[in-house]
């Protein structure tokens, strides 16, 4: 009974393993553009090669021996999905049309403009050099009823801490309106974060970002291109606990980081807020 027994047992288990032989041809021949002979992964980590045949059944190969003899004389499996291709991008012209995005020659045209009247030199960047903190360019609504394509740019002056937003005319080539605003903070700019990053790297408080690199890399941390980084407008109204020091955020111009290693290890830099007008490094927290 017991050799009845053991010998039922043997071919339930030889029963189960062909049907899970079964089942991984017929995959393999079934997804799109892979036949048997193509290297399918068969069961308990076996790859099958070559066909049906060696897959462990005549009745089974004839579509995958036959798919497989196709691809083999030069052609693609019946049936397969074709390579995927990466169709080139459109070329842009100088010009877009309604309300296409802006070009690159629009961008660089509006920002020049924008820069043109009289007192721009006067303003001041986010280093304190000459002309204003550009923020960003964008199309600006359309008039009622006028098709001409007008692009807004933003400005950040540290000298006066004010935002100056210009709308140009790309028809005209004329700056239509501006206006200056303060304690109005947009997102800030890459180029503000990395002058952050700067200022923390200069500051005492930088030392912890220093012995922090060090501990992961095993390196000296003297570049900001050494570090990965984020961050955006620190606004004071979120905070608990706001120090003296930040009072006049949201007037002035202050920012908060996220650094990380290069490919590596994150460095918390989130106590610590740079106020770019004040170019100050103060820790919260």
């Amino acid at each position: 009974m017991y050799e009845i027994a053991r010998r039922h047992l043997g071919k339930v288990v030889a029963g189960a393993a062909m049907a899970v032989t079964g089942t991984a041809v017929a995959v393999a021949v079934g997804l799109p553009g892979v036949s048997v002979g193509q290297g399918a992964p068969g069961p308990a980590g076996t790859t099958a090669r070559g066909g049906a045949a060696d897959a462990g059944g005549a009745g089974a190969g004839g579509a995958g021996g036959a798919a497989a003899a196709e691809a083999g004389a030069g052609g693609q499996a019946r049936g397969a999905v074709p390579p995927a291709t990466v169709a080139p991008a459109a070329a842009e012209g100088e010009k877009g049309v309604g309300s296409d995005p802006l070009t690159d020659d629009e961008l660089a045209r509006a920002e020049a403009l924008a820069l043109t009247p009289p007192g721009a030199s006067a303003l001041r960047d986010v280093e304190g050099g000459r002309g204003p903190q550009h923020l960003g360019t964008g199309l600006a609504d359309p008039l009622p009823g006028d098709g001409t394509r007008r692009a807004e740019v933003r400005f950040y002056d540290y000298g006066r801490d004010e935002l100056v937003t210009r709308t140009v005319n790309l028809a005209t080539g004329t700056v239509e309106k501006s206006a200056a605003q303060r304690g109005v903070q947009p997102s800030a700019h890459p180029e503000e974060l990395r002058e952050a990053l700067e200022l923390i790297l200069a500051s005492p408080l930088g030392q912890g970002v220093r012995e922090d690199y060090r501990d992961a890399t095993g390196k000296e941390l003297a570049s900001t291109a050494q570090l990965w980084f984020n961050g955006d407008v620190y606004r004071p109204y979120r905070e608990a606990n706001v120090p003296a020091r930040l009072s006049r955020c949201g007037e002035h111009r202050c920012v908060r980081l996220v650094t990380k290693v290069l490919n590596g290890a994150w460095i918390d830099t989130r106590d610590l807020i740079v106020d770019l007008s004040a170019r100050t490094v103060t820790r919260v927290g």
